[in-house]
């Protein structure tokens, strides 16, 4: 524990409330980055465990590619 101003504060509570630098993180927070990633494991989680069929990396980059060049086509 540590003492700040007269009160009693934990370590782990410091550090979920210290402000991180942009450097850094890109999360304002510990607290944030720890939710963010929380978040995130999850996404991946449940797309592993999906029933669905996936999709090729190579697939998705070639229908990427073509719905790209199909938009710079429209703008010219």
């Amino acid at each position: 524990m540590l003492e700040l101003s007269g009160s009693k504060i934990s370590k782990k509570e410091l550090m979920m409330s210290a402000v991180l630098s942009p450097i850094v993180s890109e999360f304002e927070t510990q607290e944030a980055a720890d939710a963010y990633d929380v978040w995130f494991r999850a996404k991946v989680q449940k797309s592993i465990d999906s029933k669905e069929p996936h999709i090729p990396h190579d697939k998705v980059k070639a229908e990427i590619h073509a719905m790209l060049e199909e938009r710079r086509k429209k703008k010219a």
